[in-house]
């Protein structure tokens, strides 16, 4: 009922690949036979219109069959996926999920009730418009997750316009608004969606040459660890046209460097947030960090630096919070920006900002500097309260060696040394810490609190 426009289409694909999982094929006409199984086995345990559904997958032919079915029936569909499964338990009491359902590396399926009843004023607005739903959770890198809802039939409206195909990674998770994103858009247009289960460099890009994939969408700091693995190297990446990322700011250097790499792959920035969707974008060129962003059901305003945003698509709102969204409809995105024309510049996220004695230092730009630097593989760069400035700039660093203490003490040096030459006095790191871990979390997005 609910996806029966993606159903026609997929009939007419028929035979075309339309899943790629551990190198064998899917086609169209495989999901809507699979849909039509999933839908049968819903009845088979009594999972009714309005059901609250927790899904813990990865991208697979079942798991995207599966999640039509729920959508198709109506129910309000929680995506997760194992990076969450310490706070599995919480995630599925915020949502009151009704019925747990998981799907293991063979992809099978496995389906218990909870006991838990979805009483929440959402699901109720949900049920009585008898409309599918979406719940996604924030990744809390900088607090406490917020769980939003979604309106599934808002999110799918702008699918009903038909567009290229493409074949693309599925890289971006499954419960993610960018995974969901990527899913829709392949299938919906006759695209090839291919799955990877090794989210490293070698694993991403082997499978950009094994299966000829056009399109990678990903974040900044997976593009960065391309670079620093030097991964390129060892695989053609000729069909390779397109290169999205989001997620986080870009560092200037990072892009520069890829862009210089890869000339003839094009990068667009792309901007979406888990309570409102993914705008449609336009960067100004390949090595630009300018964007346009907006389309259509999207307006876009600029207040007092910060963006915000009014979306048809916009989530109805938090579970576990409250609402985000001013008298006249507008999500408040803390993100900073600059403005030239059309085009907008994200310097980061208001609450990373770092105040020293009133100058306003982003992270993204002093981590831009740094990354430029051979020793160093990675950076974050977070503020520290300080009694005289209000803020210092600190900064953690990985390098791309295994260092004694010695070599340490001269890393760091060099840091603030390389800094100085580069930046005005306010923005070096007072404080810099050499780390020999990852700096990232499971949606290769950078990990930036203090006490990360």
């Amino acid at each position: 009922m609910f996806v029966d426009f993606l159903v026609e289409r997929f009939r007419e694909y028929g035979a075309q690949e339309a899943i790629i999982w551990r190198d064998t094929v899917y086609s169209y006409n495989w999901i809507v036979q699979r849909l039509s199984e999933w839908t049968n086995y819903l009845n088979d345990h009594g999972v009714v219109s309005g059901t609250v559904v927790a899904l813990e997958a990865d991208f697979s032919p079942n798991s995207v069959a599966l999640m039509l079915a729920l959508v198709d029936r109506g129910c309000i569909f929680v995506p997760l996926t194992t990076t969450v499964r310490n706070k599995k338990r919480e995630f599925l009491e915020i949502a009151e999920v009704e019925v747990a359902m998981a799907i293991d590396s063979d992809d099978a399926v496995t389906t218990e009730r909870t006991g838990m009843v979805a009483r929440h004023e959402f699901y109720q607005e949900l049920q009585h418009r008898g409309h599918p739903g979406l719940v996604l959770f924030s990744s809390g890198s900088t607090g406490k997750s917020k769980a939003a809802v979604h309106d599934f039939i808002d999110l799918l409206g702008k699918f009903r316009v038909v567009r290229p195909p493409w074949r693309a990674i599925s890289f971006l998770l499954y419960d993610h608004i960018g995974g969901v994103n990527t899913l829709l858009s392949m299938l919906s247009n006759g695209g090839c969606l291919v799955t990877v289960a090794d989210r490293t460099p070698d694993g991403v890009l082997r499978a950009v040459q094994a299966h000829h994939v056009e399109l990678l969408p990903t974040s900044p700091t997976f593009l960065n660890l391309i670079l620093l693995s030097e991964a390129w190297k060892r695989y053609n990446l000729s069909s390779l046209n397109l290169v999205t990322y989001g997620t986080e700011p870009m560092p200037e250097s990072t892009l520069k460097q890829f862009h210089e790499l890869f000339p003839n792959i094009r990068l667009q920035q792309t901007y979406g947030l888990s309570e409102v969707g993914i705008l449609r974008s336009k960067s100004k060129s390949s090595d630009s960090l300018w964007v346009k962003i907006g389309g259509e059901g999207f307006d876009t305003r600029i207040v007092d630096g910060i963006l915000q945003i009014k979306a048809r698509s916009a989530m109805l709102g938090y579970l576990n919070a409250p609402s985000p969204f001013t008298e006249d409809g507008w999500f408040n995105t803390g993100d900073a920006v600059e403005v030239d024309g059309e085009y907008l510049r994200i310097l980061g996220r208001k609450s990373e900002l770092i105040n020293v004695g009133g100058e306003k230092v982003y992270p993204a730009e002093v981590e831009s500097v740094i990354l430029e630097m051979t020793e160093v593989a990675d950076a974050s760069v977070y503020g520290e309260r300080n009694p005289i400035t209000g803020s210092i700039v600190c900064a953690r660093i990985t390098p791309t060696e295994v260092l004694n203490d010695e070599e340490k003490k001269m890393l760091i040096r060099a840091v603030k040394s390389f800094c100085r030459e580069r930046m005005q006095s306010f923005k070096v790191p007072v404080k810099v810490v050499v780390v020999e871990r990852e700096q990232h979390g499971g949606r290769f997005k950078k990990m930036r609190r203090e006490d990360a």
